[in-house]
């Protein structure tokens, strides 16, 4: 009985232990493929993100260079892993990262995968490496613009297939262990067994998946080229693919098969000493026993860990990017399904980079983390707050549908971020500027609703930061049209869109024509003629002012010299300059090119600046001044009485001729005190022996009024509008 008692209690033993190793390469199977299914899908994502990336600066810019723009602003994946090139509709790469394949023509797939996305997938040789290619058609997202599209060319990103199967080292997977990436239709992309790579063949995923009630999650045995291993199967979210995770049930079972043996042998061997022995088997049970619980404690740890990591922000442990695209999904859907509202608020940080630059990135971080825990105490526990990078932060607030229910949480926001921080021992002081967007009103979607949301950001910013701003049709409509300005910009020197009017300057006295001035004007295609106030702060952000303040004095220049050689007489030419323009250090080099290049007499341009540039570096001012009179260029303070400058930095300066601000010329139809105000500005520039012009004169009133002794010359819209080239032409004759 004893000996039976040994026996039975070793056969027990040996099967427990086979048990407990196959539920372990079970528990690994899965835990494998939960880790190898997020960092795929995390790096298909980011794959699939860059290709929409390109194809919307592709189909939405007039840049040559496509790659080489985005390259520059930091916002495709790294090259050293991946390839992207722009593919033409003949299959001849056109633009790429990588120069060794420009002008080559890309393989034809062979097998293509296409979704409602239009995402291809294929295998690729190239340099004799096995690649997998992601491409994605240049055409518009909508299925009903997709046959428009079809013949534009692809954006393809290729990328070593090795790097979708070389996330695990040889220990863990074994060397009959399988991590392979499988189309829809069952052909391996990529496989890894051991050490070594596969691709080309064909896998009946569609039979394994039916062979077990829960093919997800329950690992199953499987018997492929001549191996039987723990297999599972997981199709991936959103993605035409599916990833297969395998352990050869050989190598996970050795362990087991080895045990087995040890304890046949202590049963043998110790069958003479039955309580040692018994005493020992139960030992070493119950010592396995908590190895085990241990090591599944802190594998569970650990898949909680990177989870985490994956869908939260590192810096504010708030939700991230990916965490909020699920969030907002879900939102939508349970807004859909049940007939209810919620509202997107997009936060960006005021003076966030000043801080940061000032203050050094210990401190930016320090007050981004802050600003989160402020964001997340000012909202209720069903609303839910998120970083999306940067300083830039959404908040979703559930079951609201007005504004009378959004403003009180937000000036609630504004309240707790106007509060000081301490940061790098200083008490600083943050804004916000808070966009919203409602669901349904402002969008059905994820995309929109954050499009919404950031114009009626930036319109908050544009309002003086520190407010909320909600999204209306009208806003949407001044972003359209800046945009059209913005691209239309970049084409209208080339396409010649711009061009000159010309208003002229009478003596009064005699009623001669003294000069004329330039006026700049963009002959829009579609927006028609648009004066400089409309388009030229668009063009200061785009760095396009310096090409056509130089233009404009260059073409300006040249049709004084045209009418000269007409026969006209030799007229004075003002021409506008901007403060970029002034204080740019080759300014005065330019006005030399500009006069060398037309042949034009020096003494005739009359450089125009506004009073208020005057005051911003006095010094700096002098310098080019006296740099410009050297060259023999007259010298005019437009909007004088304006800027209130004084009459040292008058006296400093060596300024030809002023013109009176228009608002002062307004007042001489005024009262007698406004008439006075401005008989004195006229007056004090003549007390210092400088010409004086009365700008915007509109009336007879006020034309007698400047013919008086007190003021000599004047121009304005008093019977003399701004003309074209032709139309003044026409006035000289």
């Amino acid at each position: 009985m004893i000996l039976l008692v040994i026996w039975g209690s070793t056969y027990f033993l040996v099967n427990k232990e086979r048990m407990v190793i196959e539920r372990q390469a079970e528990l690994s199977v899965s835990e494998m493929t939960d880790t190898y299914e997020a960092r795929v899908v995390r790096a298909l994502r980011e794959i699939d993100t860059a290709l929409k990336l390109v194809r919307f600066t592709a189909n939405s810019s007039d840049h040559a260079n496509v790659l080489g723009v985005l390259h520059e602003q930091r916002l495709l994946p790294p090259a050293l892993l991946f390839t992207i090139s722009i593919v033409d509709e003949q299959g001849m790469i056109v633009e790429t990262t990588d120069s060794g394949r420009l002008g080559q023509r890309l393989k034809p797939p062979s097998q293509a995968v296409l979704g409602d996305d239009y995402l291809a997938v294929w295998e690729t040789d190239a340099y004799q490496a096995k690649q997998l290619s992601f491409a994605r058609p240049l055409m518009s997202e909508s299925k009903s613009e997709a046959g428009a599209g079809a013949g534009a060319g692809w954006v393809v990103i290729a990328i070593d297939a090795n790097y979708f199967v070389s996330s695990y080292e040889v220990g863990s997977l074994g060397q009959q262990g399988m991590l392979a990436l499988v189309g829809t239709d069952g052909s391996v992309l990529v496989r890894r067994t051991g050490e070594a790579t596969h691709s080309g063949e064909l896998m009946d995923i569609t039979a394994w998946e039916s062979s077990t009630l829960d093919a997800v999650s329950a690992p199953f045995l499987t018997h492929w080229q001549g191996v039987e291993r723990y297999t599972l199967v997981r199709q991936l979210y959103d993605f035409p693919l599916s990833i297969v995770v395998g352990l050869s049930a050989q190598e996970q079972l050795a362990a087991a098969q080895q045990l087995a043996r040890k304890y046949w042998q202590r049963a043998a061997w110790t069958s003479g000493l039955m309580l040692i022995i018994l005493a020992m088997l139960a030992r070493l049970s119950w010592q396995l026993q908590r190895a085990q619980q241990r090591v599944m404690e802190e594998r569970v740890s650990h898949a909680q860990q990177v989870e985490h990591l994956a869908f939260h922000d590192t810096l504010t442990d708030l939700p991230n990017r990916a965490f909020l695209s699920h969030l907002l999904t879900q939102a939508v859907k349970l807004g859909t399904r049940h007939d209810e509202s919620f509202a997107l608020l997009f936060l960006d940080l005021d003076r966030f980079k000043l801080i940061n630059d000032t203050l050094g990135h210990d401190a930016g971080d320090h007050l981004l983390q802050e600003a989160a825990r402020r964001l997340t105490a000012s909202v209720r526990e069903s609303d839910f707050v998120a970083r999306l990078g940067g300083d830039e932060f959404v908040i979703v607030l559930s079951r609201v549908s007005r504004r009378d229910q959004i403003e009180p949480i937000a000036k609630k926001i504004l309240s707790a971020v106007r509060e000081p921080f301490m940061l790098a021992g200083q008490e600083c002081h943050v804004s916000v500027s808070i966009g919203v967007s409602l669901y349904p009103i402002d969008g059905l979607d994820e995309q929109t609703l954050m499009k919404s949301a950031d114009m009626a950001m930036y319109q908050a910013k544009q309002l003086g930061k520190n407010n909320v701003q909600f999204y209306t049709d009208e806003l949407s409509a001044e972003v359209d049209v800046r945009l059209t300005l913005e691209s239309g910009l970049h084409r209208a020197l080339a396409g010649q869109e711009f061009r000159l009017f010309f208003r002229s300057k009478h003596d009064i006295e005699v009623g001669s024509t003294l000069g004329m001035e330039a006026l700049l004007r963009w002959q829009h295609p579609t927006l028609g003629l648009l004066e400089p106030a409309q388009f030229m702060t668009l063009a200061e952000e785009s760095g396009l002012a310096m090409p056509i303040g130089q233009w404009v004095l260059e073409n300006a220049c040249r049709q004084n010299m045209l009418w000269q050689h007409e026969g006209f007489p030799a007229l004075t030419m003002a021409v506008n300059i901007s403060a970029r323009q002034f204080y740019d250090n080759g300014f005065v080099e330019s006005v030399n090119d500009a006069l060398t290049a037309t042949g034009m007499d020096p003494t005739l341009l009359e450089l125009e600046l506004a009073e208020s540039m005057l005051l911003q570096d006095v010094n700096r001012t002098a310098s080019i001044f006296a740099e410009i009179k050297k060259l023999g260029v007259r010298i005019v303070v437009d909007d004088f009485g304006t800027g209130y400058s004084s009459l040292s930095d008058l006296n400093v300066l060596p300024v030809d001729a002023l013109k009176v601000s228009s608002c002062l010329v307004k007042r001489l139809s005024g009262t007698r005190h406004d008439q006075q105000l401005s008989s004195s500005v006229i007056e004090l520039g003549q007390l210092l022996s400088l010409q004086v012009f009365a700008k915007g004169v509109a009336s007879h009133e006020q034309a007698r009024f400047i013919h008086s002794p007190s003021s000599h010359h004047f121009h304005g819209f008093y019977s003399y509008r701004p003309l074209s080239v032709e139309e003044s032409c026409l006035e000289k004759k």
